[in-house]
């Protein structure tokens, strides 16, 4: 079974670089966790280029800069019953597949996908997200191989 084709919604496990991570000089991110797919590119090979926007349990110091999971979305997904918040203040992009990608089972490589997010949902994530980097308050790490 092959890897599911990157679409904006589609929530995956990666392990995803921080921003201070990056400034401290790592390139590896420390934990696989569910990230959010925002947008979806071609680089100039035709390849896929991917955007992630992280997934956390620490609430948010301002409600703003994060939007809650719903409980639901995440019995839905397959993901943990703790409270969740996708953080919009920051991204990953990459190459897809890429080489930080994780199976959601283990040693199933074809399993990096949990699934996508509801549409209302997502259309918050989008507009808020937007509306922080419109006031350059969101940063970009790029990720390579």
């Amino acid at each position: 079974m092959p890897l599911p084709t990157p679409v904006p919604s589609l929530v995956i496990r990666y392990a995803y670089l921080w921003r201070a991570e990056q400034q401290r000089g790592h390139e590896e991110g420390r934990k696989d966790r569910p990230r959010a797919v925002i947008l979806v590119t071609t680089d100039d090979h035709g390849d896929p280029v991917v955007t992630v926007l992280p997934v956390t349990h620490t609430p948010p110091s301002d409600p703003s800069l994060a939007v809650e999971i719903p409980h639901a979305t995440k019995r839905r997904l397959g993901l943990d019953d703790d409270r969740s918040w996708i953080v919009l203040t920051e991204a990953n992009r990459f190459v897809w597949p890429g080489p930080d990608l994780r199976p959601t089972v283990s040693g199933d490589a074809t399993t990096v996908a949990y699934g996508l997010l509801p549409r209302t949902l997502f259309k918050d994530v989008i507009t808020q997200f937007h509306d922080l980097v419109v006031a350059r308050q969101a940063s970009l790490v790029r990720r390579t191989e």
